[in-house]
């Protein structure tokens, strides 16, 4: 199914004056990224909780004058890969935040407004864009998926502005801002807006004076340029005009762009992510991720398929994100950005992370040696995936990798182990073998899309698959996994495997009745292949208080200092409450 990514551009002109105006147009509009301009707000000042309140977490450059940025993502941390524009080491106006979101390198400007001109301000805007045009080389060069969203404070054309001389001299209009915006452009930029509206005025702009919004007196400021590859991904783009008539507005109005979900081509597929056809049921309903227990109930056991969030990680975010020594940094921030919204979401007693042993085989590979066959793996990947452990371990958590076991494995001993001793299991995973472990105390926590996270119960597996969870590993075997490359039973699919289930109750129950005789050998050994190891070895899991502020010195080692302040603020929040506690 293909699911559309919707990013928007707002100049809020004040964000903690506009609150309210933000927040209900979030809530409305539900954007899955936003990029903010003109916060007219120091770092200290910017409204975060306020936001994440609402689903949305935030990165920003603040500044408590006219400037300001910030770019928003609902669910999910942006990955930061740049916090100002390059080219001027004295400039310290906050114009220009970069970050990763979801696979897609996204940009939040703010380019001078350059009046007076002639002059100094002119100089410096037109400066400005030739590093701006700089920088964009360089990303368009750089084959990853681009959105450079802001107010560009240039009037692009005659068609972008209601008909008027009084801004003649003005800086948006002149040749040379014209001509800086053009350049842009022949790299090879999309002006989304535009492309989709070509005769429309599509004004993103009224001026407070002289009624320029009830003469409808606007221009076009705002814009969200796309790389080539993002245009034929652009499925609607618009500018929310409405919003500049509310009480308390901004003189600006949000711009926005929906994107088709890119068909991405995994290094490692996600276990049991079959391409197979699925029965005609509905899907899991997917909701927000909330905690599972109140402070009078169980805190759960949060166990976590590491492999499944890291290789996730790896593949959605832009493979220029570095660490010290230039070594990647992708799978390490994405995967931590899941454990700590997990943890923070979540509260459980203790984590476990669950690991493969990529370099040796196991009982699965052994007795049928196609089993996961013709997976490749980065040495870029596979250099995060062997780190990644000594991250969840500074953070006070539990691994868990043996040779001879898959990450899956630790998953179902650790849920089995919990279930035993009267507790309840979150187990968070990619892949829908994890399903067979959903029952009263276990629920599954499936990344759908992006920010969003559905809670896979046992009524969920039926209405899915038309199953229960005890018989996934049977459905499994008959349906198949082109991803473990198991063949599954011939001339039969998803909907024929249900099927088959509900009238014989199980495999031996099929076979007994003579069904699939050609074949029980083969089916048999693809079951105990899907069927997860209850048994696997396991650390000891107490409750646990995390330890973050080794953690964080383990980021700050890897100059990863975005996450380094991250976890070193969710430290002095643990201490906080540790006093008043």
């Amino acid at each position: 199914m293909s699911i559309a990514m919707k990013i928007a551009s707002f100049n809020i002109n004040n964000v903690r004056r506009r609150l309210p105006n933000l927040l209900d147009w979030l809530n409305r509009a539900k954007p899955d990224v936003a990029c903010l301009q003109e916060l007219k707000s120091a770092d200290a000042e910017f409204p975060a909780d306020a936001l994440r309140q609402i689903g949305y977490e935030a990165i920003w450059r603040g500044e408590k004058t006219w400037n300001g940025v910030a770019i928003l993502a609902r669910g999910v941390m942006p990955v930061v890969t740049r916090t100002e524009l390059p080219g001027d080491p004295d400039d310290r106006q906050s114009r220009y935040i970069e970050a990763a979101v979801n696979g897609i390198l996204i940009a939040s400007l703010y380019a001078p407004n350059g009046n007076p001109q002639p002059g100094p301000k002119f100089d410096y805007k037109l400066a400005w864009f030739r590093r701006l045009t700089r920088h964009a080389a360089t990303l368009n060069k750089a084959s990853i998926p681009v959105v450079l969203a802001g107010d560009y404070n240039v009037v692009p054309t005659a068609q972008d502005i209601y008909p008027t001389t009084s801004y003649d001299d003005d800086a948006l209009l002149q040749p040379q801002s014209r001509a800086a915006y053009k350049r842009l452009l022949a790299q090879g930029w999309i002006d989304a807006i535009r492309v989709l509206h070509p005769d429309a005025p599509m004004y993103t702009f009224w001026d407070y004076k002289r009624k320029r919004w009830e003469r409808d007196a606007g221009m076009r400021l705002d814009q969200v340029l796309l790389t080539p590859d993002l245009h034929a991904r652009l499925v609607d783009a618009g500018v929310d005009r409405t919003e500049r008539g509310e009480a308390n507005a901004s003189d600006h109005v949000p711009v926005w762009v929906v994107l088709r979900d890119a068909a991405r081509q995994r290094a490692k597929p996600t276990r049991g992510a079959s391409t197979a056809p699925q029965p005609p049921k509905p899907a899991p309903r997917v909701q927000r991720s909330k905690p599972a227990a109140t402070a009078k109930e169980r805190r759960p056991l949060l166990v976590i398929d590491g492999d499944s969030f890291a290789h996730r990680a790896y593949h959605a975010l832009p493979k220029n994100i570095m660490r010290a020594g230039r070594k990647s940094a992708g799978a390490i921030l994405g995967f931590a950005n899941y454990l700590l919204r997990f943890y923070q979401t979540e509260q459980p007693r203790a984590v476990l992370v669950g690991w493969d042993t990529l370099t040796a085989e196991t009982y699965r590979h052994e007795s049928f040696p196609d089993y996961q066959g013709g997976r490749e793996f980065d040495d870029a990947l596979i250099e995060q995936l062997d780190i990644l452990p000594t991250l969840v371990a500074a953070c006070g958590f539990a691994n868990a990798k043996k040779a001879g076991y898959e990450a899956d494995d630790f998953l179902a001993a650790a849920a089995a182990r919990e279930e035993r001793r009267g507790g309840i299991t979150l187990v968070a995973s990619g892949d829908r073998d994890t399903f067979q472990l959903a029952s009263d105390a276990t629920t599954i926590l499936y990344p759908v899309r992006a920010g969003e996270i559905a809670r896979i119960t046992p009524a969920d597996v039926r209405t899915r698959y038309g199953v229960d969870p005890a018989q996934v590993p049977d459905f499994i075997a008959l349906r198949g996994d082109p991803s473990d490359r198991l063949p599954g039973a011939k001339n039969v699919g998803a909907q024929g495997a249900a099927d088959v289930l509900r009238r014989h109750g199980s495999l031996e129950g099929a076979l007994a009745a003579g069904r699939f005789a050609a074949q029980a050998k083969e089916l048999r050994l693809y079951r105990s292949i899907a069927t997860m190891d209850r048994k696997a070895p396991l650390p000891p899991l107490p409750d646990e208080t995390p330890s973050w502020s080794k953690a964080s010195a383990l980021a700050r080692t890897w100059q990863l200092n975005q996450l380094a302040d991250r976890l070193a603020a969710m430290s002095e929040a643990q201490s906080r409450q540790a006093v008043r506690g």
